[in-house]
């Protein structure tokens, strides 16, 4: 089934005939009766009742109907919603974004939204996903991207779901092997964030549940520092696997069990986005898709 078809169907029926159809759409009658022939046996029913020079929809044909001229008002709904966010002049975008974030991954987002939408300007916060929670509930800022339980003065849209993973310069001793035990990971010096942040809750909160007290060798709001002190071999940091899938210096071990982050794109509830806000919303929601259909394409056929 596709629209063609569907618009065939719907033109017969407003038109009174295959016939009038086929003039009013400025094609071959016997186009329309093929394409309705094939809308029938992919649906295996009978749309029309075809009695003598006249024409009426059977029960299956009423209900196609309906839902057919409800697909054409989303989809001129759609086309009217790009026309107007392509046609875009002025606006802001206020964005909030966890430090781990903003280190990788969203840099090429902003930088493709820039030129997709050169007159829109775009603000950037980079905070705590708590302290953005709480910005987007005051109003301080629009839209931000958070992880962990969403609060019940937001609303969100599912962004990412990926492995964390605990890091190690590559000539460590626990590089050797891809997975280890929760337990043992914990009782290594850690290179973790500052409290408030939400892998350091995290992390926190797995060590109290193991009974272990962690080595905290350092602590920072600052991504790349992490990542930096990883590379020096002051000890081992939890990160989303995304976050460090191409540095050479590191390599991942996946914790056993496994450890998954769920990331969302949050606004204050029952507020209305403006069209710029939009315009990024739906533009996050493409590329983070496109990521991903990367991503599988790349496990699916790796590269020698």
């Amino acid at each position: 089934m596709d629209l063609r078809q569907l618009r065939f169907f719907l033109t017969v029926i407003d038109s009174g005939g295959f016939t009038r159809a086929a003039e009013k759409l400025n094609i071959a009658q016997s186009a329309i009766s093929i394409g309705i022939k094939k809308l029938e046996e992919e649906l295996e029913v009978k749309l029309f009742n075809r009695r003598e020079r006249k024409i009426t929809l059977t029960v299956e044909g009423e209900s196609l109907a309906q839902n057919a001229r409800n697909i054409f008002r989303k989809v001129d709904q759609a086309r009217q919603e790009i026309a107007d966010l392509r046609g875009l002049l002025k606006g802001e975008v206020q964005v909030g974004l966890t430090p781990m974030l903003s280190g990788f991954f969203f840099p090429k987002i902003i930088a493709t939204f820039k030129q997709e939408f050169p007159a829109l300007n775009i603000s950037i916060l980079g905070d705590s996903a708590r302290n953005i929670q709480r910005q987007i509930i005051a109003g301080d800022i629009d839209i931000g991207i958070i992880s962990g339980e969403i609060p019940a003065g937001l609303d969100s849209h599912h962004l990412l779901h990926d492995e964390v993973v605990a890091c190690v310069h590559r000539y460590h001793p626990l590089a050797h092997k891809k997975h280890h035990p929760l337990r043992d990971l914990l009782r290594t010096p850690l290179v973790v964030f500052k409290e408030g942040y939400h892998l350091r809750k995290l992390v926190d909160e797995l060590a109290v549940a193991e009974g272990i007290e962690p080595l905290i060798m350092a602590e920072t709001n600052l991504s790349s520092l992490v990542r930096n002190l990883v590379k020096e071999e002051l000890g081992l940091a939890f990160l989303l696997k995304m976050a460090v899938r191409n540095d050479p210096d590191i390599a991942t071990l996946s914790c056993e069990p496994p450890i998954f982050l769920d990331l969302a794109i949050a606004w204050k509830k029952d507020a209305t986005l403006s069209p710029a806000n939009r315009a990024f919303v739906s533009f996050l929601m493409h590329e983070v898709d496109e990521y991903y259909m990367l991503a599988q394409d790349a496990s699916t056929f790796p590269l020698p």
